[in-house]
């Protein structure tokens, strides 16, 4: 069932792509941005297969997915800034995002703002939701902007360079498609520790206090 689902959004993805060029990348890419479930995994490194046949040039690639993904993040941070904690407490379970989690995200806004929207644009996953706490957070919204463009240059030009370095491997070869999703997971298991990791070091701080 998730594997038809994934392929059905692979096609979804492609044909955009295909049909409208440039703007399509950026349309995905701010759908990406804003929470909705379109892998970037599909989208850069397609976009990167056609600059491979010359469709494409990688600079263009890029700053179409930097585009989307700031008017993605724009739409994000709207939503936290003015939506607030009842809006996400309400409908944020639908993403998984509960009231603790908007505790922790608005500690650590407090105090990496900065970092964390970088960070978090390099992440798979959590990227698509970075800019909800970053507008919880009231963060500065052109260090927001910088940030996410940084981000989503090494982000978006690494996969789309990918995608062209590999050619029409990068989606009919299984031992690289099992690779994207190892290095997924693996970096997914790295930011869980390290989130858990900050609470301990933050409950720990917090008893020391007292």
């Amino acid at each position: 069932m998730i594997a038809k689902l994934l392929s059905l959004i692979a096609g979804f993805a492609i044909a955009i792509i295909t049909a409208v060029g440039y703007p399509g990348i950026t349309l995905l890419m701010a759908m990406v941005s804003a929470g909705v479930p379109i892998p970037s995994e599909i989208v850069m490194p397609f976009a990167g297969y056609l600059v491979s046949l010359g469709t494409f040039t990688l600079p263009g690639v890029v700053i179409a997915a930097v585009v989307g993904e700031n008017i993605g993040a724009a739409i994000g941070y709207e939503i936290g800034k003015r939506g607030g904690r009842p809006l996400i407490e309400r409908y944020g379970r639908y993403v998984l995002i509960d009231g603790h989690h908007l505790d922790l995200a608005e500690r650590f806004f407090d105090r990496w703002g900065n970092v964390a929207a970088l960070v978090g644009r390099m992440l798979p996953i959590v990227r698509a939701f970075v800019a909800i706490p970053a507008g919880l957070g009231r963060m500065h919204r052109a260090h927001f902007h910088l940030y996410t463009s940084i981000g989503s240059v090494v982000w978006c030009g690494g996969l789309a360079w990918l995608g062209m370095t590999l050619g029409d491997k990068w989606d009919s070869d299984p031992r690289l498609k099992a690779a994207f999703h190892s290095a997924e997971l693996v970096i997914s298991i790295l930011l869980v520790l390290a989130i858990v990791a900050f609470v301990w070091l933050k409950i720990r701080g917090l008893r020391a206090k007292h």
